[in-house]
């Protein structure tokens, strides 16, 4: 039996010797969200002293302003965001040139990255975050397998940052010391994302959708205030699962009111099922060795063929704009990238093959933004068309209840001219006019 402890002790190093181990060209790949390693993050930037240039970095969600972002210096580190967050949102609108966005799906986020920078013939580093090694030698990935697992089968150099705080999850979130090249120890709490309270719209927006879910469905939410707002609204359902990309503080709420109990799914009964967690230290909380949790790579988890075996799949996600076609913009406006597609065309059209299942979308009807003089107007965002170079991340082939604070509509299998009608009378009524006005007199389109 190999002495585990040794082997955990040969591989540790100081952040210095860690980054000592990159080299020029390299490819490092950051363990999404929360498990960011953030330490080994706030010093990447010093491979600059030991001569190294050329590397890229590919995130996603990342928690914090490290350097390496908004202090470029491209030619050392560049920096390729699969979704954005408010850092890299920023550093890309001031320019430099060093962050860029990846589009890709979140099932198939990170192997088509590292595919990618394979064809450059870079190397492939995994920077994560684990939690502490157990008796028999294994630790845990933690709050995501997305790509991570993914990764480390595929042969990357792994460099984590064991951290005392980090939850201890299960799934493919397992990995052992002998699959680990190099390690740090740290001693700080994982990354939260705080609970967003949600308005009364929210609630409206989610009533309507608590109406279609029924007892036994089982839930692919995300993240805001619609999504708390419906989890808060299915409290009084019954024998509700989660199969979701995400795990977040609503739904351990769900757990503990009795609502979620996973006795009725399809795949993996009685367990939640996600891909990675993001939230605050109630949810961490939950998970930590918890085995009725389980985290698994995203490459299954959000695959629409695997999501579609759940009975009465529902899943709920959220648009900045669409279009009177049934065009969901989602991570972009215009032609600048805000988010992107993460699981959103995963989870809808997954949730259509279900038997029982639907998806929805869901906007406000109106948005306040400032016009081309500087100044704050309301515009509608059930529109004609999208704004010029929007990006569709759902396609009007793949849409089916589409929700506002005004009402719900189904486009499954509707006309485009059946889809403009019932997406206009959803819209805001201050708009509804202006928007008959413009089918009326575009016949020859709808």
């Amino acid at each position: 039996m190999p002495d585990t402890r040794s082997l955990y002790e040969s591989k540790k190093k100081s952040i210095p010797e860690a980054l000592r181990l990159i080299k020029s060209d390299d490819a490092i790949m950051v363990a999404l969200g929360a498990s960011e390693p953030g330490d080994l993050l706030s010093q990447v930037h010093t491979i600059a002293d030991y001569g190294v240039k050329g590397v890229n970095i590919t995130n996603c969600l990342p928690m914090n302003d490290y350097d390496f972002i908004s202090k470029p210096n491209p030619e050392v580190i560049t920096n390729s965001g699969w979704f954005f967050g408010p850092v890299q949102r920023k550093a890309a609108k001031a320019g430099g040139g060093h962050v860029s966005h990846v589009p890709q799906r979140l099932h198939n986020a990170g192997i088509r990255r590292m595919y990618a920078m394979k064809q450059d013939n870079r190397r492939i580093v995994l920077f994560a975050s684990c939690s502490p090694m157990d008796e028999h030698g294994f630790l845990s990935l933690s709050l995501g397998a997305t790509y991570e697992r993914n990764l480390v089968d595929s042969g990357a150099l792994v460099i984590v940052e064991v951290n005392k705080q980090m939850p201890r999850t299960f799934g493919d979130t397992v990995i052992h010391i002998s699959e680990i090249d190099a390690l740090v120890e740290a001693d700080r709490p994982a990354p939260e994302l705080p609970f967003v309270p949600f308005t009364e719209n929210d609630a409206k927006i989610a009533d309507f959708i608590a109406e279609k879910i029924e007892n036994g469905s089982t839930i692919q939410l995300g993240i805001g205030g619609i999504p708390n707002a419906l989890a808060n609204g299915l409290k009084t359902k019954k024998h509700l699962g989660i199969h979701t990309e995400m795990l977040t503080d609503n739904m351990v709420d769900l757990v503990s009111c009795g609502a979620v109990d996973n006795s009725q799914k399809t795949i993996y009964k009685h367990k939640i099922v996600g891909t990675f967690a993001m939230g605050t230290q109630k949810l961490y909380g939950f998970i930590n060795n918890n085995p009725s949790v389980v985290l698994n790579a995203g490459t299954w988890v959000n695959d629409p063929a695997v999501i579609g075996q759940n009975y009465k799949m529902q899943s709920i996600n959220t648009a900045l704009e669409i279009d009177l076609f049934g065009q969901c913009a989602s991570e972009s406006i215009g032609p600048v990238q805000y988010s992107g597609s993460g699981g959103q065309a995963d989870t809808a059209i997954g949730a259509q093959r279900s038997a029982g299942g639907h998806s929805f979308i869901c906007l406000y009807s109106t948005a306040s933004v400032k016009n081309k003089n500087g100044e704050r107007e309301v515009i509608s965002k059930i529109t004609p068309m999208l704004k010029q170079g929007s990006v569709v991340t759902l396609s009007r082939n793949d849409v089916d209840y589409v929700v506002t604070e005004y009402g719900i509509v189904s486009l499954r299998g509707r006309s485009l001219k059946e889809r403009a009608e019932r997406l206009i009378s959803i819209a805001h009524p201050d708009f509804r006019d202006e928007l008959n006005f413009h089918v009326k007199n575009h016949p020859e389109v709808y």
